[in-house]
Parts: structure tokens; C-alpha cells; sequence
């Protein structure tokens, strides 16, 4: 029940990651696979997110 319990907390945690960041949120389902979590989290932590494109395209229209 435990492992059910901390199971969830993680892919909630990672959904709210992935929604901020501008992807979707069933990315986070990846996190409950040994290999596909790891590649998740280098795929956040290192691509240009949705997000960060959309404040780039802003501040290139006002200079």
C-alpha cells in the first residue's frame, strides 16, 4: 500500500512538472518505467520547453 501511495505522490509531482514546463501531463506516466524515467528526466532537464519558447518569441516581438 506503501508503494502505491509513494507511486502516486511521484507522478503527481512530475505532472505538475511536465504541465508547467508546457508539455503534457501524461509524460509523467513515464516516471513508473525503470529505464523510460531516466530519459524523462534528462529530457527535462535539458530541452527547450514549450515555455521557454514562447517568452523568447514575446521578448524577440518587442526589442
Amino acid at each position: 500500500m506503501m508503494m502505491l501511495f509513494m507511486g502516486v505522490l511521484v507522478v503527481v509531482q512530475i505532472w505538475r512538472i511536465c504541465v508547467k514546463a508546457g508539455y503534457s501531463g501524461w509524460f509523467s506516466l513515464l516516471v513508473l518505467i525503470p529505464v523510460a524515467n531516466l530519459f524523462l528526466l534528462y529530457f527535462l532537464g535539458f530541452a527547450e520547453w514549450p515555455l521557454e519558447r514562447k517568452i523568447s518569441k514575446v521578448s524577440l516581438q518587442r526589442s
